[in-house]
Parts: C-alpha cells; sequence; structure tokens
C-alpha cells in the first residue's frame, strides 16, 4: 500500500482513482493543538509532539521523529490540565513532518475529554 494520497481528478471522466487515505476517515477532523506524548509499544522509543487537527477517530501529529507505519502506540494527548490516553495505529507518515493515527482504544475518561474538545471545535 502506498502513503500517497489520491485526489479526485474532477477535470477527467471516468472512474475515480484508487482510494486513498482521506477518503477513508470516518470522522471529520478539526485544527487542534494539544501536546502529544508517544510510546512505541514494539520498542519502547519514546516521542513527542503537537497535534495540527484531531478526530473522534484519529490526529495528526507534528513531530520531527514519527514512528513507522503501522506502528502500535500508547499515546497521551493533553490540553489545558485535561488528558486523553489510549492506544493507536500509525496510519500515515510523513518524514519529517510528522504521523496521522488512528485511535484504537480510548480510556474511558478520555472519551468525555476527547468529545468536549471536538464540540468545542464545532461551536466555533
Amino acid at each position: 500500500m502506498s502513503n500517497v494520497i489520491v485526489m479526485d481528478n474532477r477535470t477527467t471522466k471516468g472512474a475515480a482513482p484508487k482510494t486513498g487515505v482521506r477518503d477513508r476517515r470516518y470522522a471529520i477532523r478539526y485544527p487542534f493543538a494539544a501536546d502529544v506524548e508517544l510510546i512505541d509499544l514494539e520498542t519502547g522509543t519514546q516521542a513527542t509532539g503537537v497535534t495540527s487537527d484531531i478526530s473522534l477517530g484519529g490526529c495528526f501529529i507534528c513531530t520531527s521523529k514519527p514512528f513507522p507505519l503501522k506502528s502500535r502506540v500508547r499515546v497521551t494527548l493533553s490540553r489545558k490540565g485535561q488528558a486523553v490516553r489510549g492506544l493507536a495505529v500509525v496510519r500515515i507518515v510523513k518524514p519529517r513532518i510528522g504521523m496521522g493515527i488512528e485511535f484504537i482504544d480510548i480510556e474511558s475518561a478520555g472519551h468525555d475529554v476527547l468529545s468536549k474538545w471536538i464540540d468545542q471545535m464545532r461551536e466555533r
């Protein structure tokens, strides 16, 4: 599978190209900055970064040292004294820019915080 995101070319007729990552998302992403701490569950490697966007399904993390594709990670998002903790998988990697992760399992207290953050973004 390629890391290339395919955008639909509206100037050509016929079948659309292969579905890209963007088309598989099932939750709207909102611009959102939260501090992130990550631990690769396989290697124990740690990384930090900042989210650029967030959804109920995942987020993009700006970090100079993204983990490899398909890495399973323990993630902690924190902002203004609130935290969301859980497990995630790296779904897209942009070298020296960051990585997109999909949440697999969020702690129950984190679900409420995540929902509140997203509701605040929707209201803007």
